[in-house]
């Protein structure tokens, strides 16, 4: 699929910052938040 429309780049802001914070809530899109499987 295209990523292009995406804001792709706040995806790799998030893991660096709210890499615990915002990547809980992200758990549909953990691919791209780079968040590992939620327990």
């Amino acid at each position: 699929g295209r990523v292009k429309d995406l804001p792709g780049v706040r995806y790799h802001i998030l893991r660096g910052v709210l890499d615990t914070q915002g990547v809980k809530d992200r758990r549909q899109r953990r691919s791209k938040y780079g968040a590992k499987r939620p327990k």
